[in-house]
């Protein structure tokens, strides 16, 4: 069992609470209450960054303490949303969030993963018709390890989940995130990931 705090109680956060909680571990979701995302990391092992990207950074940059020698899981994706609501822009075009995070959290460990899919699919990836791919970007192979581990436990087999390499390579997936709004308009909102076919 490992104890986990999630930052964000919308529907990507609470998803992941509710699995992980699912399969054993300690899980803790802070909500927008002053104090919460600090009290909840402090405790924890590991932490969720399930927070609207936009605004991850400077809320995650304020907890260098309690994040200090953890593992940050980074979901997220920072983008500028269109007229409609969806994702437009990236708002750090030659980087990435994770990358950013990293920068400013030189003592924390942050891994990149699950932010190439719509948030139902990263509790219940075999409710893909084809096999989905679930990516790692992160500078600690022991830290992406561990995250591997917890992707498993969320349903992930082994040979689903591709270690791209080092946190620059976060660039890639987040920059994914503009497929998004095309296949929405194109199909609707139903469940989908990114995948690598071989």
């Amino acid at each position: 069992m490992t104890t986990i705090a999630v930052l964000g109680n919308g529907r990507v956060g609470g998803n992941l609470a509710t699995a992980l909680t699912r399969a054993g571990h300690e899980v803790t979701v802070a909500d927008r209450a002053p104090g919460a995302a600090a009290a909840a990391a402090r405790t924890a092992q590991i932490v969720i960054n399930a927070t609207p990207g936009a605004g991850s950074l400077d809320l995650l940059v304020a907890l260098r303490e309690e994040l200090r020698n953890k593992i940050l899981i980074d979901v997220s994706n920072a983008t500028v949303d269109g007229p409609d609501g969806l994702p437009a822009h990236l708002i750090y075009p030659g980087s990435s969030l994770a990358e950013q995070l990293q920068q400013a959290l030189p003592e924390t460990r942050v891994v990149k993963t699950l932010n190439t899919m719509l948030f139902p699919v990263m509790t219940a990836p075999v409710t893909l018709t084809q096999t989905p791919t679930a990516f790692l970007s992160g500078e600690d192979p022991q830290a992406k390890q561990t995250v591997r581990e917890l992707l498993t436990d969320l349903g992930w087999r082994k040979e689903w989940i591709t270690d791209l390499g080092r946190i620059q390579t976060a660039r890639a997936t987040e920059a994914a995130i503009l497929f998004v709004p095309h296949v929405i308009r194109s199909s609707g909102f139903a469940p989908f990931a990114i995948s690598i076919a071989r």
